[in-house]
């Protein structure tokens, strides 16, 4: 305290100039509407730029937080596309579109991700007190990436697409031809499709996407274009490169997709084997 009146009287001259200065200011700004104005202006420039540069500074350490209300969003947003039952013709958003939720989705962070071993595992940090069970399917925003193997309290391992032991029924999406799709073990952005007959309309650029014919995945989810393609030794069937959507060594937002007819749906084909 004894600094700041030792510094005030040494400096009283200087002080009492800057006070009377300061008090002429406003006192020709108050006078004179055109003073006013500028006065007004350049006031709102420089807080506008302070505000601006603060709501910038704030929005960036806020990215994390808005980027889990983004996926939360689309969360929602397929579970409502994949419930959704089509009219007969296949035409999308009339308003005879119903709503049957057999699909839950919920979202996860990859923590663990490996791509380059043939059989590659995730580890995403949902397990089982999230509810994740084992045969959960687990996509991105942009397309397929695994299944749900084992679980902990708190986390849970994905077999990846990008694994020799993956199969996944897959269509072309433009027909109804499905085959098998697996992974050769060469490149992480290629799977292949298997088992598709001659008489499928095959073509370079056509996308591929989940059949719907397994308990795992809804119809429809996106997995990659055709690259290329050829007949198998028997000539009977396809061999077809797929280019994956998902950039597999790019990953961490996923959603985990379950199907709650799972039990029904493997007893009832486990008491025909049975037969």
């Amino acid at each position: 305290m004894q600094q700041i009146i030792n510094f005030i009287i040494r400096n009283k001259t200087f002080l009492l100039f800057l006070l009377l200065f300061t008090i002429s200011i406003l006192f020709t700004i108050q006078s004179h509407s055109y003073h006013k104005s500028k006065f007004i202006n350049s006031a709102n420039f420089i807080t506008g730029g302070v505000y601006n540069s603060v709501n910038n500074i704030t929005g960036y350490f806020d990215l994390k937080t808005q980027n889990e209300v983004l996926v939360e969003e689309n969360n929602y947003l397929k579970s409502l596309l994949y419930n959704t039952k089509q009219p007969a013709d296949g035409t999308l958003f009339r308003d005879s579109l119903s709503f049957d939720k057999q699909f839950i989705f919920g979202t996860a962070k990859v923590i663990k991700n490996s791509y380059s071993s043939t059989d590659n595992i995730l580890l995403i940090d949902k397990g089982s007190n999230d509810s994740i069970k084992q045969d959960f399917g687990v996509i991105t925003s942009k397309g397929i990436l695994g299944v749900v193997n084992k679980t902990s309290k708190n986390f849970a391992t994905v077999i990846s697409i990008l694994n020799t032991n993956s199969q996944i029924s897959a269509q072309l999406k433009k027909s109804n031809h499905f085959g098998s799709l697996t992974w050769d073990g060469i490149s992480p952005a290629f799977v292949q499709l298997l088992d598709l007959g001659k008489i499928a309309p095959v073509k370079k650029g056509d996308t591929i996407v989940t059949s719907g014919r397994s308990s795992i995945f809804p119809k429809g989810i996106p997995i990659g274009t055709i690259t290329d393609f050829e007949l198998d030794d028997a000539e009977n069937f396809y061999v077809i490169q797929v280019k994956l959507f998902n950039d597999m060594s790019n990953i961490e937002h996923v959603y985990t997709i379950e199907n709650i007819d799972i039990v029904e749906i493997t007893n009832l084909l486990n008491e025909n084997k049975n037969e």
